[in-house]
């Protein structure tokens, strides 16, 4: 299950929280530099990483699954932010260039029709990135945080679920190496902590960090049941048998 998005909200809210949003969209940064003219998605709760891009690409929306709930973004404007089931996005196909994926992998009932999804409305040469709790590292240990919710990944985890859906991996890394403490003392040094992490600790970042781009010459698998479907099935009556 997802966490409730007034939760989400509260936390990043937080000093803790705008700590972690600073780093991680940091990194994002890094891996998106310039994404002038690009159509972008946000799904899971990735509004905190959106805003940076909302005057540079050409459209920026975000979805928040049904079960989390959704909350008015941007505060100023009109509206960006939709909710939705994860595995039936209400997009026509290639309607994007990019999707960041944030607090959607760790709490996702439906992680393959999902990303299927995500492969139906990325353009081609459209890249996916994920954003997921790292299961070597300290903040998916302690539930204080939305990363230690649901169920965290390594990064050869991700990697071979993305593979699975039709995606190639391209790049990874990890941030959030300062400790998930709320100490002013720590959340002031958290610049130095990912410094040093990154250098002598690589392995135990918060989150994972991977980005794919969308496999165009493989084979397109049948198309799985979306939710409203295998709902439909599911209360579908049973057929009658006569006796003759």
């Amino acid at each position: 299950m997802y966490r409730d998005v007034v939760d989400l909200r509260r936390f990043y809210e937080s000093q803790l929280g705008q700590t972690t949003r600073r780093i991680i969209r940091r990194r994002v940064r890094e891996l998106w530099p310039d994404l002038r003219g690009q159509r972008v998605l946000g799904l899971g709760y990735a509004t905190p990483y959106l805003r940076q891009f909302t005057n540079e690409a050409s459209h920026v929306a975000a979805v928040m699954p049904a079960s989390q709930g959704v909350v008015f973004w941007p505060g100023e404007g009109p509206g960006l932010a939709a909710l939705a089931d994860e595995d039936d996005l209400p997009f026509a196909d290639m309607s994007f260039d990019r999707v960041l994926v944030v607090h959607g992998f760790e709490g996702a009932e439906y992680r393959r029709p999902m990303l299927r999804e995500i492969w139906r409305v990325l353009d081609a040469g459209g890249r996916l990135l994920v954003v997921a709790a790292n299961r070597a590292g300290v903040w998916a240990r302690t539930e204080r945080t939305p990363f230690g919710q649901g169920s965290p990944y390594s990064a050869t985890q991700l990697e071979a679920m993305l593979r699975d859906a039709l995606f190639v991996p391209e790049r990874s890394t990890r941030a959030l190496y300062v400790p998930p403490f709320r100490s002013r003392m720590f959340l002031a040094g958290a610049g130095a902590w990912e410094n040093i992490g990154r250098r002598w600790f690589p392995t135990f970042g918060g989150v994972n960090l991977v980005e794919a781009s969308k496999q165009l010459y493989a084979p397109t698998p049948i198309r799985e049941l979306t939710r409203a479907e295998r709902k439909r099935l599911a209360v579908a009556p049973a057929p009658r048998l006569t006796q003759r």
